[in-house]
């Protein structure tokens, strides 16, 4: 597999147009057949790791929930060469390939509350948005970031479900166009970073497209000469985790940060659902103080602004 897809990696760099490529599998799919155990052997057999065939291979990953988890009479394995499970193998392989790829920072969960042909269109709109193209309500899926603020969390012992945690910094850059906003961002885990290059542009027909790139240790060091130092650098603890089939991220504010930072949790996910519908459906075991969706004082370029908000009215951004 791995061989198959550098083939076509070395084929777009030698591309003079953008690529897009799209694999219906990826390397870590293989894991959710076999033991932890058997995997290990097989990373350590082939000098790889987790991280450097998931974060580094993959920009983003979606995951298209089995028609046997919600749309059960869509599911047949009659006339298909390649599907032989039944309803319920199928329903537990669905989960183990989804909670393979659990720990890459883009995770998107497309499930069956829809028909199949505005599943699809989900797909695209998820796309689409990722990689930065402003296709109007062309594809909308209706889908949108939510945030809460967080004030009561179990220790990490008692914490009901799988998780894993990231350190997190952020560096906001000096931009040259205006109202576009540029930063850094170095993500760890057991030692091992992975860096990314985020552009935002301002808001457009409604929409708000950010265009996120991988980027190398070497660029990485390059781009910090251009830190903006109106911006403290953010530093956190992100802690991805799933809760009844849907991806969430609580980002927990580390020392140092300004004081409007200190003890602050923040969770995030996407959602169809409506504020009642979502607030119902929120993982129970967290304690929930309020939405701050769409609020500006709980943006992360916001809350990273060096002096206090009323001294830099200019730099606060109401978007």
């Amino acid at each position: 597999m791995m061989a198959l897809e550098d083939t076509y990696f070395s084929m777009a760099e030698k591309c003079a147009q953008n690529v897009l490529i799209i694999a219906d599998r990826g390397t870590m799919d293989a894991s959710a057949f076999i033991s932890r155990e058997a995997w290990e052997k097989i990373l350590t057999k082939l000098n790889l790791e987790d991280i450097e065939i998931s974060d580094n291979r993959y920009n983003h990953i979606v995951h298209m929930q089995s028609a046997a988890i919600g749309a059960e009479k869509f599911y047949t394995t009659e006339d298909h060469a390649a599907r032989f499970e039944g309803i319920e193998l199928a329903r537990e392989r669905d989960n183990s390939a989804m909670e393979a790829w659990r720990d890459h920072p883009y995770v998107d969960i497309i499930d069956n509350r829809s028909d199949f042909d505005s599943k699809i269109n989900r797909l695209i709109d998820l796309v689409v948005k990722r990689i930065g193209i402003n296709v109007g309500d062309r594809f909308s899926a209706n889908s949108r970031k939510v945030k809460f603020v967080i004030t009561g969390m179990c220790p990490d012992s008692d914490f009901p479900v799988k998780f894993t945690d990231f350190q997190v910094v952020h560096h906001y850059l000096h931009s040259a166009q205006k109202g576009f906003q540029t930063r850094l961002r170095k993500r760890v885990k057991n030692g091992r970073a992975t860096y990314t290059f985020t552009v935002r542009k301002p808001e457009l027909q409604g929409q708000t497209v950010e265009v996120k790139q991988p980027i190398s240790q070497r660029d990485y060091s390059n781009l910090l000469a251009h830190r903006d130092d109106n911006h403290l650098p953010v530093f956190k603890t992100r802690r991805s985790f799933l809760y009844e089939n849907q991806q969430y991220q609580l980002d927990i504010y580390r020392a140092p940060c300004h004081s409007r930072c200190q003890g602050l949790v923040l969770l995030e996910t996407f959602t169809t659902s409506n504020d009642d519908e979502v607030v119902d459906s929120l993982p129970p075991f967290l304690k929930v103080k309020k939405n701050v969706t769409g609020d500006p004082a709980f943006s992360m370029y916001n809350l990273s602004i060096r002096s206090d908000w009323e001294d830099s009215a200019e730099q606060f951004c109401h978007k």
